[in-house]
């Protein structure tokens, strides 16, 4: 197990009806902008219940933050936040929301140009406070502090990460998740996965607690997450998704270990330049990652194979072909296509996604800092 330093300062309210408890967390006195996405929250009514728990609080409202946050909207936010001398955040709804609300976090006392703080890794020096209440699962943002923020008019889609954006706390209620479209669902069982793969499909590192954490987790995503599909609303298999996709990325079972994260980048860059749900791409990426590079990663594949799909059988490149086929089928089952061609993307694409991935440097990622724009070339040939 390699050296690590684990803390996590978020806290978690979970549990139905926990919205209520918002008044008990918020700083007395503060000035409070609640941002927030599209018009679920208002349809479903959580949005309401956040402004009862905050009567009493001076409230601002900003809505209309996309699904993949971009710069551009959240710097109209920074201006309402900066304007209304704001000094707590509260993101209401799924990561994309949350991610957004840490980048404004960070930019409003920032000094410079904010977007220097994704482009050019500036150093942030403060931020202003703030917690969430999570509708949808699937990032992990709620506990952990990156974020991934797209410029719109450069096709730029860049991560950040900073101790300082870390949320205060988090609701965490299952019963706001049983009106979401079943797309959302599926993307968010799969984003989950992938988080999980990241940090578990790379070497062994004698770190056992770590894998049976991970394996744990994924064995739950592959019982639960056709359930909540079929059955909406049952509390049970929600609640068991909300946590699941809460510990995926919230260091615990990265800490100690080798990370990836390959398949995220090469994932990025099809979201910035065809629009693609996040975690649509993470499913057409990562079975074509693993294929790619299988002998790097054999012999996690292998424990992959026999502890998480129960393959005993066969020679050994045997399973690690039907635990990759098991992979892209549990993805196909939840309605999400692993392939670029049923989306619509054919081979004349790669170059420029090459390209993408050049321009920001991504040309010596993964575990072992090796895999370059040839492997990346691979992966989406063998994606098509």
């Amino acid at each position: 197990m390699q050296n690590f330093t684990f803390h996590n300062p978020t806290r978690i309210l979970f549990g139905q009806g926990r919205i209520a408890d918002l008044k008990d967390e918020v700083p007395a006195g503060a000035r409070v902008l609640i941002t927030y996405g599209g018009g679920s929250v208002i349809a479903t009514g959580t949005l309401d219940e956040v402004r009862a728990a905050l009567a009493g609080f001076t409230v601002h409202e900003f809505g209309g933050i996309e699904p993949n946050p971009t710069y551009e909207t959240l710097m109209q936010a920074v201006e309402l936040a900066r304007a209304e001398r704001i000094d707590f955040l509260l993101a209401v709804g799924g990561g994309s929301v949350i991610d957004g609300t840490k980048f404004i976090a960070a930019a409003i006392p920032f000094a410079g140009e904010p977007w220097d703080i994704l482009a050019q890794h500036a150093p942030i020096a403060s931020a202003v406070p703030f917690g969430s209440v999570l509708t949808l699962p699937a990032t992990g943002s709620e506990m952990n502090s990156g974020a991934v923020i797209t410029r719109r008019a450069s096709h730029d889609k860049l991560v950040f990460m900073h101790p300082l954006v870390f949320p205060r706390f988090s609701v965490l209620d299952p019963t706001k998740t049983y009106t979401l479209p079943p797309r959302q669902v599926a993307n968010g069982v799969v984003d989950a996965f992938v988080h999980i793969a990241e940090q578990y499909l790379t070497y062994p590192a004698d770190a056992k607690v770590q894998d049976r954490f991970a394996e744990g987790l994924l064995l739950t995503l592959i019982e639960d997450g056709p359930d909540a599909i079929n059955e909406p609303v049952d509390y049970a298999v929600r609640a068991n998704l909300m946590w699941t996709a809460t510990l995926a990325l919230n260091g615990l079972i990265g800490a100690g270990v080798p990370q990836d994260w390959a398949t995220h980048m090469l994932g990025h860059e099809l979201t910035a330049l065809h629009g693609l749900d996040h975690a649509q791409t993470l499913a057409i990426v990562l079975p074509a990652m693993l294929e790619v590079r299988r002998l790097q990663k054999r012999a996690k594949l292998l424990q992959y194979a026999r502890r998480v799909w129960g393959l005993h059988d066969g020679t050994e490149d045997a399973r690690i072909d039907l635990a990759i086929a098991e992979t892209r089928a549990f993805f196909e089952s939840l309605g999400v296509p692993t392939r670029l061609a049923a989306y619509g993307i054919g081979a004349e694409a790669i170059p420029p996604l090459l390209a993408q991935l050049e321009r920001h440097g991504m040309t010596a990622l993964g575990e072992h800092q090796s895999f370059g724009l040839a492997g990346a070339r691979k992966v989406f040939e063998l994606a098509l």
